[in-house]
């Protein structure tokens, strides 16, 4: 090796040396930045994906932001839906092969998707959701969930009333993707059912007072 070489070499390595050390955790997706771990989230119309945004991003695309169009925000509202009439016969009309389910409405195909959980992550299904659109007359707050970016999680109980809350859809899907991984047998097993059970109690505690339509 001659001494250029290993000049070369002496300053790659150097270089290496100063490079900073990529934080360990979620980036913005549109500028690459690091988000913290409460970061807003955006739904891409066009590929149906959601996006992570960390603040100035996410500036961009409020309401009153400049580029709207292919990018909607995620809203953080959560409320309980206490006036749903879904009673036995009406979740059967529905034909959701479990007991849990979320609802929102996809702009671009002018429809109610309704999706439910299991092993291979969140399932559509591809029956007719008249039912649902009647009963989702039975409730002023229904009328207000923004489509694209708010869903109607239902969870139906033998034991009790169903339970029903606004959410965020970016949470829909993260209840969704938590269940995926715990998920065994048809019905979920006992672990899949206590992290259900935990999520619905955190969600009873953070919709607390929040039930009154915007």
């Amino acid at each position: 090796m001659d001494g250029n070489s290993g000049a070369g070499f002496a300053a790659l390595a150097n270089v290496l040396r100063k490079r900073p050390a990529v934080a360990p955790g979620e980036r913005c997706d549109f500028c690459g930045e690091p988000v913290q771990p409460e970061h807003a989230h955006l739904v891409d119309l066009h590929a149906r994906r959601i996006m992570c945004a960390c603040r100035p991003c996410a500036l961009v695309f409020e309401p009153q932001g400049a580029a709207r169009g292919r990018y909607k925000p995620i809203p953080t509202r959560y409320a309980e839906v206490t006036g749903l009439a879904l009673d036995d016969a009406a979740w059967d009309a529905l034909q959701i092969p479990i007991e849990l389910a979320f609802f929102f409405r996809n702009s671009a195909e002018d429809r109610t998707v309704a999706c439910y959980p299991g092993p291979a992550g969140a399932t559509e299904s591809q029956l007719p959701l008249a039912t649902w659109d009647a009963l989702a007359g039975s409730d002023p707050l229904v009328a207000t969930v923004e489509s694209d970016v708010e869903a109607i999680v239902v969870q139906r109980r033998r034991a009790g009333p169903a339970r029903c809350y606004l959410v965020p859809i970016d949470a829909a899907y993260q209840l969704v993707g938590m269940l995926r991984l715990a998920w065994r047998g048809f019905d979920g097993g006992d672990e899949a059912r206590a992290q259900i059970e935990r999520w619905f109690a955190a969600l009873a505690e953070r919709s607390r007072g929040l039930a009154a339509p915007r």
